[in-house]
């Protein structure tokens, strides 16, 4: 079976890597994997050949920075991603899964969404817009060629130990030192009204979009990991007490460092998280057969040591950088 992945960053399974935009190539390749360097933010990729003989796509290429220059993003997000879904269909591969994270539109924290709550996302954030804007068009895309296995995978926010250095610069900004982490110089933690997520182990998402591909299921599915991450879980972690701050405040300050280029992550794309519903797994457990392996707990404990070595990866997006 071939499966194409884009890319082989997050999630560790198939047998063809297909690079996107600014991945280079990585130093290792497991077995049965080749590699191929495709640029999907370019008008002049053509991924057919590259997709042809293939059993499924599974489309996971997503460009977060630069925040503060959102049509740059949108070439890569949006456009990559309908060249992706235009070669699957040109190429005849019969099934394509891709990852819509934070597609949904604002809901509830205090139970539990399934996967027909709307996908209009937080139109402000571009993260949002553009993952809602590819719901749409695998709307389309489903209608106009029934003959694809269409499967939406809707995970939590990811993490694992590796995964640490490189969230660390995506979010926090090179300069942001993994030091932090540590319980003894964080003495309190700020409690925002809202920030309440899910958390999921990147092993549990690959072994979802396994089951996805080797299945007969079409749809969404939600992902996440017990139990939702508030202020208080992140204490108990971290041994800081929880101090209550306005939404006012703490959106404030990351706007303040946002627009210094201080900060990557945009008050946008704060205010979407503080919107996004929990999600409801039943569909995943009874028609994928599927369940997490970690606790939201144990994902956080093991992303926080990450942080706090510095850990990493081979491939470049990934690398391990000092902690500072």
């Amino acid at each position: 079976m071939t499966t194409i992945l884009l890319p082989l960053e997050v999630l560790t399974f198939g047998s063809f890597g297909l690079l996107g935009q600014g991945t280079g190539r990585p130093d290792r390749s497991p077995a049965r994997t080749e590699w191929s360097a495709v640029d999907l933010a370019s008008a002049r990729a053509d991924l057919t050949e590259e997709f042809a003989g293939a059993d499924a796509v599974v489309h996971l290429a997503w460009a977060f920075q630069p925040t503060h220059d959102p049509a740059t993003t949108w070439r890569t997000n949006v456009l990559g991603s309908i060249r992706v879904f235009e070669a699957v269909a040109a190429a005849k591969v019969p099934a394509l899964v891709h990852a819509s994270v934070g597609a949904y539109s604002p809901g509830p924290k205090e139970h539990t969404v399934d996967e027909s709550w709307p996908t209009h996302g937080w139109p402000d954030a571009a993260y949002c817009r553009e993952k809602a804007y590819l719901e749409r068009a695998l709307d389309t895309f489903e209608r106009d060629h029934p003959v694809v296995r269409v499967v939406r995978m809707r995970p939590a926010f990811l993490f694992k130990r590796e995964s640490a250095s490189e969230q660390r610069r995506i979010f926090g900004g090179r300069f942001l030192p993994g030091r932090l982490a540590r319980p003894e110089l964080l003495p309190f933690l700020p409690d925002i009204p809202g920030l309440r997520v899910q958390a999921l182990h990147t092993d549990d998402a690959a072994r979802a979009h396994v089951l996805a591909v080797h299945s007969e299921v079409r749809g969404a599915f939600n992902l996440a990991g017990e139990p939702p991450v508030d202020a208080e879980l992140l204490g108990e972690l971290l041994g800081a007490r929880p101090v209550r701050l306005p939404r006012t405040a703490a959106r404030s300050a990351i706007a303040a460092a946002w627009g210094l280029h201080l900060l990557p992550a945009s008050p946008h794309l704060f205010d979407a998280v503080l919107r996004l519903p929990l999600m409801d797994c039943t569909r995943a457990r009874t028609e994928l057969g599927w369940y997490p392996e970690h606790t939201a707990t144990e994902v956080l404990e093991e992303f926080l040591h990450g942080m706090q070595q510095g850990a990493g990866a081979v491939t470049e997006p990934m690398r391990g950088r000092k902690v500072g």
